[in-house]
């Protein structure tokens, strides 16, 4: 029997796969390219341009000038820099737990069957997508002002008003009230996750003879854990990004004598108020290096407590 060699396709042969598997590809591609000329000019080419403004001494109005690593070194001696960035801590290592509890609080209660719960969950979902807004601030000026809502309810009981917002001790707390009344989107993906946990478990919880707080701190929690680590991760980017209230309550100058002056509000400043581009960059890029840090560490420290499967139940 005479074998035969296999002979290698053609180059001709190889071209004409090729173009075949381009032309195919054509549509595929035209639908892709609104997304990528967006990605593109709207998030890559922005990203790379701060990134080398950073390291110039641009004006806005002037060519930039390459100073290298000057912006960075002068931001830890700027000490406004150094003051809103303890702002800044601060009211995200307060209002991020307070929120976090409160909204799963809520849904723990939500999630005992409550009839309607769909409409308690809508209303309790429109403070997250109103508390971000220009209106909310304003309104929040209107309740803790000097002659604001919250003082002529203390009047009625005979308690005196307090200038909420115009004292540096408590400007910073009203924000993070704010921001702890913007509860509703954790809530909602907490109460998606405690109707994910099996009734079962919870009822052999129970037939062992464990009370109502020892299935929730040795049962719900565990299994609940990925749900609290993907929250948690969310409610410290956005409680870092914070910037509207800010500025609309304090009228952008992060008053009364700094106490609201946030990260993203002091940046602002530098890049819209003195025009320091090259400054706001640095600022930004330092800013985006502190999330990814913090969430680097989520991660890392939520290999200790974030379980999944059946391993989530403490014995």
């Amino acid at each position: 029997m005479s074998r035969r060699r296999l002979s290698p396709p053609t180059s001709r042969s190889a071209a004409d796969s090729f173009g075949t598997r381009l032309r195919q590809s054509v549509p595929g591609y035209l639908f892709l390219l609104p997304w990528l000329i967006g990605v593109l000019g709207l998030t890559v080419g922005p990203m790379v341009l701060s990134l080398y403004y950073s390291f110039t001494d641009y004006a806005l109005f002037n060519t930039p000038a390459w100073t290298g690593l000057h912006n960075y070194t002068a931001l830890f001696h700027d000490a406004r820099y150094l003051h809103s960035l303890r702002v800044t801590f601060l009211y995200v290592a307060v209002s991020v737990p307070l929120e976090m509890t409160f909204a799963l609080a809520i849904a723990v209660l939500l999630n005992r069957g409550l009839r309607g719960l769909a409409v308690y969950r809508a209303l309790y979902y429109v403070p997250s997508l109103l508390g971000g807004s220009v209106a909310i601030a304003l309104l929040w000026q209107q309740i803790f002002g000097s002659d604001g809502l919250l003082n002529h309810v203390l009047g009625l009981f005979g308690i005196q008003g307090h200038g909420w917002i115009s004292e540096p001790g408590t400007a910073l707390w009203t924000l993070i009230v704010l921001r702890v009344w913007q509860f509703g989107a954790p809530m909602v993906i907490f109460l998606a996750g405690l109707r994910q946990i099996p009734d079962d478990v919870m009822e052999a919880a129970e037939m062992d003879g464990a009370n109502k707080w020892q299935r929730f701190w040795r049962v719900t929690l565990p299994l609940l854990s990925p749900v609290v680590f993907f929250n948690l991760v969310l409610q410290i980017i956005g409680a870092f990004q914070a910037f509207t209230p800010a500025y609309i309550i304090s009228g952008g100058k992060g008053g009364p004598s700094d106490s609201t002056l946030f990260y993203t509000l002091y940046l602002y400043q530098q890049a819209f108020g003195n025009f320091r581009m090259g400054y706001a960059a640095a600022m930004a890029w330092v800013l985006l290096l502190i999330i990814a840090v913090f969430t680097g560490l989520n991660f890392v420290l939520g290999r200790t407590w974030v379980f999944y499967g059946d391993e989530g139940v403490r014995r």
